[in-house]
């Protein structure tokens, strides 16, 4: 009995180191993966909507559409060489806001210049809007014209206008459906056709416009 006794307690001890064993093999594995999880980095996307300095109004046209007013509610009513206005434009956000003593009157959706290199193709910095402005242009070069534009720098380069148009003068829908979404323009800043009009027949000559990324 006690020879049974015995192997049974040797059996009973052998399985005990034999699970203490596997038990020791097993924890480094569960360590490197959990250790792993733990390491590995969370890529954070940003959306245009983080770049913007305004959340969007309520009002704002849902979906997006490129012939009509940005917002549902009526153009801010503007005074005849009104000074204390300030458009403000989000590159990253594509947007482009009307300031009036510095808080937001109205929202537009935009595409400004495509990046390249992490460098849009429309300058950042402080610019006023020039009496140069106009129905409709075209640019031989880029094989794209535009309407309603109004100019914001000393050479006509860079100006607000609507969405681009064929060289038979019709809208390129294919660009303008990037309108609000994305930037697209090899540097002026893309409007809606109402938007753009508005523009040219309200804001001042020598309003102030600041171009930021965000």
């Amino acid at each position: 009995m006690k020879n049974s006794l015995l192997k049974t307690l040797t059996a009973f001890c052998v399985l005990l180191i034999c699970a203490i064993s596997l038990a020791r093999i097993s924890m480094p594995s569960q360590i490197t993966e959990e250790h792993k999880t733990t390491d590995k980095k969370t890529a954070v996307i940003k959306t245009a909507a983080s770049f913007r300095p305004y959340q969007d109004p309520k009002d704002l046209r849902a979906p997006f559409n490129w012939k009509k007013p940005s917002e549902t509610k009526p153009y801010p009513k503007i005074k005849h060489l009104e000074n204390d206005l300030t458009i403000r434009v989000s590159l990253k956000g594509n947007r482009v806001y009307i300031l009036r003593n510095g808080k937001r009157i109205y929202t537009m959706i935009a595409s400004a210049g495509l990046f390249k290199k992490g460098k849009s193709l429309t300058p950042v910095g402080t610019f006023k809007i020039k009496n140069d402005r106009g129905d409709s242009f075209y640019n031989p070069d880029l094989n794209e014209g535009a309407n309603n534009w109004t100019s914001w720098d000393k050479q006509n380069v860079y100006l607000f206008h609507s969405v681009p148009t064929k060289n038979n003068g019709k809208y390129n829908v294919k660009e303008a459906e990037k309108l609000g979404v994305k930037p697209a323009s090899h540097g002026c800043v893309r409007l809606s056709v109402p938007d753009s009009r508005w523009l040219v027949e309200k804001i001042p000559a020598g309003t102030k416009v600041i171009v930021k990324n965000n």
